[in-house]
């Protein structure tokens, strides 16, 4: 079946679920728990997985992609492990580096999207 402005739409709602755990995360909300972290258990890492590169694998808006989430993931975490070492103002400011990530990852959304409806 092919990708839909929907499933566009719900991936970049995927995106600000993980930005909103984070933050909780960083302001003492929550607990940051592994599997926040994980792209393998990350929601847009997930729709990345099973509908994305199966329909449009090919294409190098998709690899930049998931190399996006990987970095925003992997920043992600250092800031929750900055938190948890008592640097909570450092590790607050770092939610920058992740909104640089999320613009880049919703511009590629928005390219893919772009290509997809074109078609």
């Amino acid at each position: 079946m092919p990708l839909t402005s929907f499933d566009f739409q719900q991936a970049r709602v995927k995106q600000v679920l993980f930005k909103s755990r984070l933050r909780s995360v960083l302001y003492g909300v929550r607990e940051a728990e592994p599997s926040l972290f994980s792209v393998t258990e990350n929601p847009l890492g997930q729709w990345l997985q099973s509908s994305l590169k199966p329909q449009l694998g090919t294409q190098p808006a998709v690899h930049e992609l998931e190399r996006m989430l990987q970095q925003m993931l992997r920043t992600g975490q250092d800031l929750a492990a900055r938190y948890q070492r008592g640097q909570i103002e450092e590790a607050r400011a770092g939610l920058d580096q992740v909104n640089s990530y999320a613009d880049r990852i919703e511009a590629l959304l928005h390219t893919l999207e772009q290509n997809t409806l074109a078609q």
